[in-house]
């Protein structure tokens, strides 16, 4: 009979309240050991029972490093400690990567170049510091077109965090900009020589600053390398090249690294997480023992058969099974075949509706899909139909600013007394702020009076440097809204100014434009279902400016509409999986590289493991009005893959001409 493990502080009977999986992990002997912790395993309980094991094994709580990625979970991580072993835990370093960096840097800022008292900027302060450099006369050379402070912020985060060079930033994420790379690099370096000159840090330097003061001075390295005799890191997966290497600093001697993660859940390589990381985790250091913990807490045993077959179509992976603590539901997940786009709102919508009705909260439901623009159909359906909810990825639709902006355009050309449109128009030409906006507006509006042809504005002086642009605002006001001409449809309209105008701006101010560019794709199919410009507009104002309704007690008792990527870590009892259409999930963009097709997957494994009950799988077999005409959608090869067994439809899965049916190994796309 094995004999309980117990600490003497507490007596704790690790064996007793661990199952042997977590127990395996808890009670790992020093060494590199990976923790592969399924989706609802558990995760955080076998980190707080590792730190008790360990001090209760005599480690001093100051030789213990625990690192995580928020604030949030390095709380209740210690919080779980101190309630098993009180008072015991004092001393232990624990915190966010960032947090971390900041502690050791206040104790050696001057070794690293910078002030003890510097001060560390946010995102905005460090953009405004990035527009500064970029005033600064004759640092940018090029003629050309040059990215705002956020987009060049992005790149240099990007950078900063992978160990890539700028040339091979710009290859793989903004292409459109490697004729500037020269310029840009001059920014970067300007920008690093003024935050030095200021005393002030990034967020990204608390931890490139931390990594080259332990390279170059390796006597502190050394000390911390002394200290630290455990670390632990949480949330593994996502990782980034930059805090893998102090990872390895600070464990260099001893490689006592404990890291805990799923590699089934590695999902932000688009923002620099390495999924190499905890793949090769095993290979790079040597003698690492791999635990897997897979009893899932959360779900239902259909959800997780689901989840199970979804994974099995990726080759770089650690194979795990996840076995279900709780019973069987009633049903299995539901696949839900709708016409068109529309219609699948309106399903999503009347399902909602009876869960509510039936004693469903509304917060225990989700609507998650892999973008943004997904959701804009299911907003305006469930404000039509008096559904309360939130949207976690971001504002609603319609309140999003280059939504706004495109509108803008629309709304000038209905109506060209409305200042308010011409001044946000105006303020996207680079020179004109809103003091000279101000100014024109009151030459403009007195021309604009009489209604002539908006050509007219062609004469008004405006600064030099924003002339051009000036002149491609007024020839695009004046081609949607022609004054002798019939007035163009809506659709139409936002066709040529993005492609006269706003999508070339969106490369420029937004580090993500090809997502916003989407979103106004979806904001075109959705115009050319609507016969005039004014009910279009009138339709941007009553859906953009209505909440959820007064009769909600609990405004926090909202449905979660949220993508992919903001739900990870979270869970509903109600889940609908929308948008499940090859080219929209998996995105087009991925489709043709087995990397990110294999990441999109995970994806897919993520959004299925976020449901403890009831799960629902839906998408259209046409979207309407998209890019020129409405389109036909094949469903998602991810649903193709899975056993037709493990769902349940409505009528029974009919593939498209030309398909395979669901579970069959044969893939045309």
């Amino acid at each position: 009979m094995t004999r309980p493990v117990q600490g003497p502080a507490r007596g704790i009977d690790f064996a007793a309240e661990l199952n042997p999986e977590q127990f395996a992990a808890v009670t790992a002997p020093p060494g590199p050991a990976l923790v592969i912790a399924g989706a609802g395993s558990g995760k955080t309980r076998a980190l707080t029972y590792r730190v008790a094991w360990l001090l209760e094994q005599g480690v001093p709580p100051y030789a213990i490093l625990l690192l995580t990625f928020t604030n949030k979970a390095a709380r209740e991580m210690i919080e779980r400690v101190q309630n098993l072993v009180p008072s015991g835990a004092d001393g232990l370093w624990s915190g966010t990567f960032h947090s971390i960096g900041n502690r050791i840097l206040r104790s050696h800022a001057e070794d690293a170049g910078f002030p003890r008292n510097f001060t560390i900027m946010d995102r905005e302060d460090s953009e405004d510091m990035i527009a500064a450099v970029l005033a600064e006369a004759n640092l940018v050379t090029s003629g050309r077109k040059f990215p705002k402070a956020g987009v060049l912020s992005d790149i240099f985060s990007y950078a900063t965090n992978t160990t890539e060079p700028i040339r091979a930033v710009l290859a793989a994420k903004y292409r459109y900009f490697l004729p500037l790379e020269e310029d840009i690099a001059k920014v970067q370096s300007a920008y690093e020589a003024r935050k030095r000159e200021a005393g002030s840090m990034d967020f990204d330097d608390l931890l490139s600053k931390t990594h080259a003061l332990f390279l170059e001075r390796p006597d502190i390295a050394a000390a911390y390398q002394r200290r630290f005799r455990h670390i632990l890191v949480d949330e593994y997966q996502d990782t980034n090249r930059l805090q893998s290497e102090l990872i390895d600093i600070l464990a260099a001697g001893h490689g006592n690294i404990m890291a805990v993660g799923d590699d089934a859940q590695s999902i932000y390589s688009w923002r620099g997480a390495n999924f190499e990381n905890i793949l090769g985790f095993p290979q790079k250091r040597l003698g690492t023992r791999v635990f897997k913990i897979e009893t899932n807490y959360r779900s239902v045993p259909g959800v997780l058969d689901l989840a199970n077959a979804a994974i099995m179509g990726n080759t770089n992976q650690f194979p795990k099974n996840l076995a279900p603590s709780r019973t069987a539901a009633p049903r299995k997940p539901l696949l839900s075949v709708l016409p068109t786009n529309t219609a699948q709102a309106a399903h999503v919508a009347r399902r909602v509706m009876e869960l509510i009705e039936d004693g469903t909260p509304p917060s225990e439901i989700a609507v998650l899909y892999r973008a943004h623009y997904h959701s804009m159909e299911t907003q305006i359906e469930f404000t039509k139909c008096g559904i309360p909810f939130t949207v976690t990825s971001g504002l609603r639709f319609f309140e999003q600013a280059h939504v706004k902006d495109l509108a803008a355009f629309l709304k000038l050309a209905a109506n060209p007394r409305d200042e308010t449109a011409f001044k946000r128009l105006v303020r996207m030409i680079p020179g004109i702020g809103l003091k000279t906006a101000d100014t024109l507006w009151q030459t403009v509006s007195s021309i604009l009076a009489g209604r002539p042809a908006f050509g007219e504005l062609a004469h008004i002086k405006v600064p030099s440097k924003a002339r051009d642009e000036w002149m491609q605002l007024v020839h695009t006001l004046a081609e949607i809204a022609p004054l002798e001409s019939p007035a163009l449809a809506p659709a139409d309209m936002i066709k040529r100014v993005r492609f006269a105008v706003y999508d070339d701006y969106l490369k420029h101010k937004f580090s993500n434009a090809e997502d916003r560019q989407q979103d106004l794709e979806t904001i075109e199919a959705f115009a050319s279902q609507v016969e005039s410009t004014d009910d279009f507009l009138s339709q941007l104002a009553l859906l953009g400016g209505i909440d959820t309704p007064s009769t909600v007690r609990d405004q926090e008792d909202k449905v979660v509409l949220s993508t992919l990527h903001q739900a990870k870590g979270l869970e509903w009892r109600v889940v609908f999986l929308i948008w499940l259409a090859d080219g929209m999930f998996p995105s087009m963009r991925c489709i043709e590289h087995p990397e990110s097709l294999e990441e999109e997957r995970r994806l897919f494994y993520v959004g299925i493991t976020r449901c403890m009950d009831e799960l629902h799988l839906t998408y259209p077999e046409m979207r309407l009005g998209s890019g020129y005409a409405s389109a036909f959608q094949p469903p998602s090869r991810f649903l193709r893959e899975l056993p037709e067994h493990l769902f349940e439809t409505p009528d029974h899965f009919q593939p498209l001409a030309g398909g395979v049916d669901p579970g069959h190994d044969d893939d045309p796309f």
